[in-house]
């Protein structure tokens, strides 16, 4: 099932949770909704259930307005953070209550109900705790019941609201890797809100980054990553290094270093900041007569197959993070304190209007 919302608009009070959005979820795709606590994807997740009703705009349910049809009626699995199991039931009674609750027209038989509940048991690799309580299970498992038991009345949507939130970082990896496996078996059309954009860049088909209820850009997640719409969007993919200055005809003067600014080549003396990632910074010995940034080394955290580098610059004073590999790391023999030059490998540069 396609899903497409227009012009969404919600507000609580004086504060817009969603102002005006329009987006397209391709059917059968798995979409992240990102974006910072507040930013109004969760909101945007109930209206699309019809949990919540807009102030004004549409969904549309493969190209029909679904606006006014009941939760019931939209054929939506839902998958909370809290898993919100019944407790006094058991793993199998859990995921067969959707089937039985259904109007006696449209239940299945109860052999059907077994047959089913089994086959989704097996799908979640659960079937070893179908006589079990939730209260017996791990964080984990839950979460996989609270799957099975969305997907068992047969969404032709599936929306999970922070589903492994609650979860450590080791299990959430696990169940993040699971679920896409499981996606790419069922290919049921699903939304996934995070604010984990290591998660959103991991699980996702699209991601769909929002903040104060707009949308900052959409795009499969390595468009997104490596192309940012925004001073917004680089900031919050990962760790970025930002550069003030002045730009002037495809050129960024910072505190005397220029940097190149190909895509500024009309901008006549404005503000902007150049935003490089830290693995996007090339670490050499200080020689004299170098070009790039000196800095001093303050601290090295060398754990892993990265080095992390927290350098001062020698102009203005600022903390500049770089990551180098820790094999780059044993052949520089690095100690704290040592002069060195960092040069951008690559970097972004954002003026005016954007900054």
């Amino acid at each position: 099932m396609s899903i497409e919302v227009r012009n969404i608009h919600k507000q609580f009070g004086n504060f817009v949770a969603l102002n005006n959005v329009s987006l397209e979820f391709p059917a059968g795709e798995l979409t992240a909704l990102l974006g910072p606590s507040g930013c109004g994807k969760t909101t945007l997740l109930r209206i699309i259930a019809g949990l919540e009703q807009p102030d004004s705009g549409q969904v549309l349910l493969d190209g029909e307005d679904a606006s006014a049809r009941h939760v019931r009626e939209r054929q939506v699995g839902f998958v909370f953070q809290h898993y919100a199991l019944f407790k006094h039931m058991t793993v199998f009674e859990n995921i067969a209550f959707g089937l039985r609750v259904r109007p006696s027209a449209t239940r299945p038989s109860e052999q059907q109900i077994r047959e089913k509940v089994t086959k989704l048991l097996e799908l979640v690799q659960l079937d070893w705790l179908a006589d079990r309580y939730p209260p017996q299970l791990s964080g984990g498992q839950r979460q996989r019941i609270a799957l099975a038991r969305a997907l068992a009345v047969e969404p032709r949507v599936l929306l999970l609201d922070e589903p492994f939130g609650a979860l450590d970082a080791k299990v959430r990896k696990e169940l993040r890797r699971w679920l896409r496996r499981l996606h790419d078996d069922l290919h049921v059309t699903s939304i996934f809100v995070t604010h984990d954009q290591e998660e959103a860049l991991e699980v996702a088909d699209q991601i769909v980054l929002m903040n104060k209820g707009n949308v900052e850009q959409i795009g499969a997640p390595k468009d997104v990553y490596n192309n940012p719409a925004s001073p917004f969007v680089y900031g919050f993919l990962g760790n970025v290094n930002l550069f003030h200055g002045r730009v002037h005809e495809g050129v960024l003067q910072s505190s005397g270093i220029a940097f190149d600014a190909p895509d500024h080549t009309q901008t006549q003396d404005s503000k902007g900041i150049a935003y490089v990632r830290p693995h996007d910074l090339e670490v050499e010995r200080y020689t004299t007569g170098a070009e790039g940034i000196v800095v001093q080394l303050r601290r090295a955290h060398a754990i892993g197959p990265l080095a992390q580098l927290e350098l001062e610059r020698d102009d203005n004073g600022e903390l500049i993070e770089a990551v180098i590999s820790n094999e780059r790391y044993g052949q520089l023999q690095l100690k704290d304190g040592e002069t060195l030059i960092v040069r951008p490998k690559r970097l972004h540069v954002f003026v005016d209007d954007s900054v």
